[in-house]
């Protein structure tokens, strides 16, 4: 598959064509245009040396493999980014996918792989195991490599502060670069509470009331992803924090002995158990998936949803104009938290990654170069309604609404930030085990005291399981 070779680095925000310039192969085909051989068709790269216009050493003939995870941020951006690389060095085979374990892990395992991964969604390869087995390429050669902007600040230092910690797995090598800035939180719409007459609930008490005041107008108080229930995660975890204290999840991260067992998981439990209870649920929503559940939120049927900040690009097809997307912090218990209602959870993520059996990594470290200049990042907001975690990439961008409160809710939290970590520690104990004790709580099956016992013993299991590399908060 061929691109175009050279186009004006100018052109970027110009050309909304893109996706005619990089052909995209099947995904089937992902094996047979590799980057990484030697056979004869130009994809190995040699080594070249490293100069002030292509510091990290490019073979300017090399074709580079980009496979892009094809979900709520769509792969455009990286299809834009991709006109810039090629004004300076070979073609791009580039191909979107939902499946990325399943189509990559065995490439991973045979030395085939792409150049760059966007090792994101639900089908996400275990990064502890990639590094585990020595896949994946150290990328600090990027973060000490001169920003596209300015050849005096280094990639690291435009980056915003927490991005390089993330892709950090006990030590100082950085495995993985995460390219959004995501808020996580409880989004709504506007629209739809000034509708029903009542504001954002900031007490459970008040979410209680809220969410009866919409049952008597037959909508449901809440959905979520009912298949990939981790979701819940990302109000629920923040909540925990504001009952017990940042402590609290940091001791979940480092999987200490009880850490489930502290009186805040039990109180935020009961409070989310109690919207089962009360049948403040959308029936039917453990059967939804994300979209699905997106869907159902935006047609009006329930006021509130977990997610991230990608929910407003993902949902865009079917969210009416007078919506009014917004998104607020986990509504807190009661006065008597520990830490203030503006406490969210936001961190980088939408991972990148360049397999250490890349036939062309320095190109694939180019590429993310690229991708963290300010005009791809500025682009990248434009396209998809995401912060990027290049910093001030946003500055004078006309946002919509849901990135607009998502970036106030930011600079409202201001210090009272919060990043649990064993989602990306122990991705099978957070996806698989805590997220589907939190769907049997969320749809009836268990109680909030059953939950947390189930949940203490799988994280007790991760601990003891001396082939899961540990990781702790310094």
């Amino acid at each position: 598959m061929t691109s175009s070779s050279h186009v004006n680095r100018r052109a970027l925000l110009k050309r909304s064509a893109a996706a005619g310039v990089l052909a995209v192969p099947a995904m089937g085909a992902l094996s047979a245009c590799a980057s990484g051989g030697s056979d004869g068709d130009g994809g190995g790269a040699a080594e070249v040396e490293a100069t002030d216009d292509n510091p990290l050493g490019v073979d300017a003939e090399a074709r580079l493999e980009v496979v892009i995870f094809d979900g709520g941020f769509g792969d455009q951006y990286a299809l834009d980014a991709g006109e810039i690389y090629m004004a300076d060095y070979g073609e791009i085979d580039h191909s979107k996918t939902q499946e990325i374990r399943s189509r990559l892990q065995p490439r991973m395992v045979s030395g085939d792989p792409p150049d760059l991964i966007n090792n994101s969604g639900a089908e996400q390869m275990d990064m502890p195991a990639l590094i585990s087995n020595d896949q994946v390429a150290d990328l600090t050669p990027l973060l000490d490599a001169p920003s596209l902007d300015d050849p005096d600040v280094p990639v690291r230092d435009t980056l915003v502060p927490g991005t390089v910690e993330v892709g950090q797995y006990g030590g100082q090598e950085v495995y993985q670069l995460n390219y959004a800035y995501t808020i996580y939180g409880t989004w709504y719409s506007r629209t739809a509470l000034e509708r029903l007459g009542v504001e954002y609930p900031r007490t459970w008490d008040e979410m209680l009331s809220v969410c009866e005041k919409a049952k008597k107008e037959d909508i449901a108080g809440w959905t979520y992803a009912g298949q990939h229930p981790y979701y819940f995660t990302f109000t629920l975890l923040p909540f925990i924090a504001k009952i017990g204290g940042a402590d609290v999840l940091k001791a979940i991260d480092n999987l200490e002995p009880n850490a489930w067992r502290h009186d805040a998981v039990k109180a935020a439990f009961e409070a989310y158990y109690e919207l089962q209870a009360k049948g403040y649920i959308l029936r039917g929503t453990p059967g939804l998936d994300h979209i699905e559940s997106q869907t159902e939120w935006t047609k009006g049927r329930a006021l509130f949803l977990p997610n991230g900040s990608w929910v407003e690009n993902e949902a865009a097809e079917t969210t009416p104009d007078d919506f009014e997307m917004a998104v607020a912090p986990p509504t807190s218990l009661d006065a008597g938290d520990a830490m203030p209602f503006e406490t969210v959870y936001a961190a980088a993520g939408e991972p990148f990654i360049v397999p250490a059996d890349a036939g062309n990594r320095a190109g694939g470290m180019e590429f993310l170069r690229i991708m963290l200049g300010r005009e791809s990042a500025r682009n990248f907001t434009q396209l998809v309604s995401s912060l990027s975690c290049v910093q001030g990439a946003a500055e004078g961008l006309d946002l919509p609404p849901g990135l607009s409160t998502a970036s106030q809710v930011l600079e409202a939290a201001g210090e009272n930030v919060v990043n649990p970590r064993f989602r990306e520690w122990y991705p099978e104990l957070f996806r698989e085990r805590v997220g589907g004790e939190i769907a049997a709580m969320m749809s009836g099956d268990i109680d909030p005291d059953r939950a947390i016992a189930n949940i203490q013993r799988h994280a007790d299991d991760t601990a003891a399981d001396d082939s899961i590399q540990k990781f702790q908060h310094p």
